[in-house]
């Protein structure tokens, strides 16, 4: 009875919606556990470049059932839209659910989230303005609306009532805009809870009940752990925690379940709005990177900013989330580079730093260690001893200073585009 855990080890954007895919094909159950609308999965399938923002990656298989967790903050409106663009390009989506006890975006969500950045200017976080971090704010403040309002339309119609009056306050009185209408959302929020009332179930007996009868499960989250609340690069970071640790608390289940830990990142690092950067790229080579590995998001279609492997943010990440098996992925974009940069430390005014500081300064350094790059398409290399000389080196600097084998390489969008290193650990996986 395997269970394994996804994430991203970076800032995100590491490739988890096609590591997902791959390893979501032998689950029976796949597991969304926190974040919001606010990022996106990619997942290459022939001739459909699927985005999903909400509904975990399992969705294309029929056997498979999708869970979106206790942790998720879920926008309805946001939600059906995903699910009608799902199903018309042939996927049914009627094994997907929504747990009870997750909490719902609503519009005054949305608003006050681009009202704050605006008002904030040039010292905003850079979010994507839907509604995530207002929401989370709302459940830790016992103010939010669950899923399970749904199934008791009293109950929503007085939260709602409630929140909006305190809510219409801060817009009228700090922003100076226009209150909303408590008629207008009520009305267009009973209509969404028609439409979804067939899919709320009590996630935590589900799972419970999943891992007594050993089915195979595995837990999927959004962003990454350097965006994580407690321990990313705060404050430029979302309101949840895409950590390992997370899973449990946005799950449901205890640690006890929890087996295989599996890291995501890519062969370089981006980063999607504000925050400091230490890798970062500010010459033409970002251009090159950007452009070969489409760096847009998923989700904004904001241009990401492109920096270097940051092998000393990745050992942390590691660390943190006691990741024991760990795969790379895009590999394929750095095969047009004549010299290749591996950060393996920071410099902080003259000092050198060998650890990820709780507090990552903008002006702190990177110490590189050059390699020669392979210059060779690898997009079609289906064994890791195929790879040129001068990749493999690469890879074997990287799981010696990790001191961890890396279990896949991911060499294109493509489903198939993979280089399995360790077959017999890879398998395993899946006993």
């Amino acid at each position: 009875m395997p269970s394994n855990v996804i994430v991203g080890l970076q800032w995100g954007d590491e490739g988890k919606g096609k590591i997902t895919d791959l390893l979501s094909k032998n689950s029976d159950y796949v597991i969304r556990y926190q974040g919001g609308n606010n990022s996106g999965h990619s997942i290459h399938i022939k001739k459909n470049y699927l985005i999903l923002h909400l509904i975990p990656s399992g969705v294309i298989y029929p056997h498979i059932k999708c869970i979106i967790g206790p942790g998720v903050v879920i926008d309805p409106k946001y939600l059906l839209q995903e699910i009608k663009e799902i199903e018309s390009i042939g996927i049914n989506t009627s094994k997907v659910f929504l747990a009870k006890r997750a909490h719902i975006t609503m519009p005054y969500h949305r608003l006050l989230d681009q009202y704050k950045e605006e008002a904030l200017g040039d010292r905003s976080i850079g979010t994507t303005h839907r509604g995530i971090g207002p929401t989370y704010e709302d459940k830790i403040a016992r103010m939010g609306i669950r899923v399970l309002d749904f199934l008791n339309l009293k109950t929503f119609y007085k939260k709602l009532k409630n929140n909006l009056e305190y809510k219409n306050q801060i817009i009228t009185k700090i922003y100076k805009r226009k209150p909303l209408s408590f008629e207008s959302i009520y009305e267009e929020y009973i209509e969404y809870s028609k439409t979804l009332l067939p899919r709320i179930i009590d996630a935590v007996y589900e799972l419970h009940d999943a891992f007594k009868k050993k089915k195979k499960i595995l837990f999927e989250g959004a962003q990454a752990m350097l965006l994580d609340i407690n321990y990313g690069t705060y404050p430029y970071v979302t309101p949840s925690s895409p950590s390992t640790g997370g899973v449990c608390i946005g799950s449901g289940v205890p640690p006890i379940f929890l087996k295989n830990f599996i890291g995501v990142a890519k062969a370089y690092c981006t980063r999607v709005g504000y925050g400091p950067f230490p890798t970062e790229i500010k010459n033409h080579i970002s251009e090159i990177i950007r452009q070969k590995g489409n760096e847009y998001g998923a989700t904004t279609k904001r241009p990401r900013r492109c920096g270097w492997l940051d092998l000393l943010s990745l050992k942390y990440s590691c660390m943190v989330n006691g990741i024991n098996h760990l795969m790379i992925t895009k590999l394929d974009v750095l095969s047009e580079l004549e010299l290749i940069k591996v950060c393996i430390g920071y410099k902080n005014n003259g000092k050198k730093i060998q650890y990820f500081p709780a507090n990552l300064k903008e002006n702190i350094e990177a110490i590189y260690v050059d390699f020669t790059g392979w210059k060779r398409n690898i997009s079609h290399i289906q064994e890791y001893d195929d790879l040129p000389i001068n990749c493999k080196k690469y890879i074997t600097f990287i799981e010696g200073y990790l001191d961890l084998e890396i279990l896949l390489i991911s060499i294109g969008s493509e489903r198939n585009q993979n280089i399995i290193k360790n077959k017999s650990s890879f398998f395993k996986l899946f006993s």
